[in-house]
């Protein structure tokens, strides 16, 4: 690790200042997967500039049209266990608190987790090429070891997936991601901010360099009731999702009245297909629509060898999760899911 100077800012506009215009200065809030890339030497800024403390990236309330925004400094664990947020956005509660470890939610932020980069084991290996560490150099996990890769919205140049759980969430709850820099203030859909990696897999998202991620607002809606988040891995505890999926229904009898479906640990970006959320609507909630709503999702799914096995996996796991949406008590420990 690099020499660096540590930057404490007072207000969000003069965290602003001390990083525009200057490349290799970087925001530091929970910094749990800076310290990864550091480490591993992938990033070594000459610069950080502490955002922790700023009192108005620590707020989580509920805007006058009944959004509910969440500050971009908030840990993760606080936002999980906040009263509105368990009440009113159970699901986003669920998918974090099925990501990382308790000392790692402890300490990574909300604007963080949006901004976490892959697990890819080639992208953290310095001894080989990755088009996402090294534009041009190449993406070895084509023709490698490519279990934990992706199946849908690839490129020639890149097959990574996105590891957070967390944002899989909030893709199907509709977020706004808010953001300030040198120019002033904006907000994102959620479905813009992530992107696929084309011929620029070292894009991450449409975040410019200077600028901050302030809050995420999630607009008001009705899935508190009917909601499910299943993550399948390797292991129980501290482990990225081979495919994960955040369901969220509202319902009218047996009648689907909304649906929303994202995938997680298949794509660069959280995965969403409005087509097959709209083909739900009006339909009865059984597992035969959820499996033709599957069949949508993954259209043009493609394996890379070691990881074939995803395709069908993500299919069982739609239709799996859809049905514990119907019934969240089927989440508990040790509940099996009825048809």
């Amino acid at each position: 690790m690099n020499n660096f100077e540590y930057k404490k800012a007072q207000n969000v506009a003069e965290s602003i200042n001390l990083v525009a215009g200057r490349e290799n200065t970087k925001f530091l809030a929970g910094g749990t997967n800076l310290v990864d890339l550091w480490k591993y030497n992938i990033t070594n800024p000459d610069e950080l500039v502490d955002v922790n403390h700023l009192d108005e990236l620590l707020q989580i309330q509920t805007l006058p049209n009944g959004a509910l925004r969440l500050g971009a400094s908030v840990k993760n664990a606080d936002t999980a266990y906040h009263p509105e947020v368990e009440n009113r956005y159970p699901l986003l509660s669920k998918a974090i608190l099925a990501g990382a470890s308790p000392q790692i939610r402890n300490m990574a932020s909300n604007g963080g987790n949006l901004l976490q980069r892959t697990r890819c084991y080639y992208f953290y290996d310095a001894e080989v090429p990755c088009n996402k560490r090294i534009p041009g150099s190449g993406c070895p996990a084509k023709d490698g070891h490519n279990r934990i890769h992706a199946i849908l919205g690839t490129s020639e140049h890149c097959i990574a997936v996105f590891p957070s759980d967390m944002c899989v969430a909030l893709a199907a709850l509709d977020a706004v991601v808010n953001v300030a820099g040198p120019a002033g203030t904006r907000a994102i859909a959620f479905a813009d901010f992530h992107r696929l990696p084309g011929d620029r897999p070292d894009l991450d998202n449409t975040l410019k360099p200077d600028e901050l991620i302030t809050s995420i607002d999630l607009p008001d809606n009705n899935f508190a009731t009917h909601y499910s988040y299943l993550k399948l891995r390797d292991r129980h505890s501290y482990a990225f999702a081979l495919v994960s999926v955040a369901t969220a229904l509202q319902l009218d009898g047996d009648t689907i009245v909304d649906a929303r479906i994202a995938l997680g640990g298949v794509a660069h970006k959280p995965w969403r297909s409005v087509a097959a959320e709209n083909f739900l609507k009006g339909k009865e909630a059984t597992t035969e629509n959820f499996g033709k709503a599957a069949d949508l999702i993954l259209e043009g799914a493609k394996g890379f060898g070691n990881n074939d096995f995803k395709i069908k996996l993500a299919k069982k796991a739609i239709q799996r999760n859809c049905i514990m949406a119907l019934n969240p008590d089927s989440q508990e420990p040790g509940a099996q899911p009825s048809a």
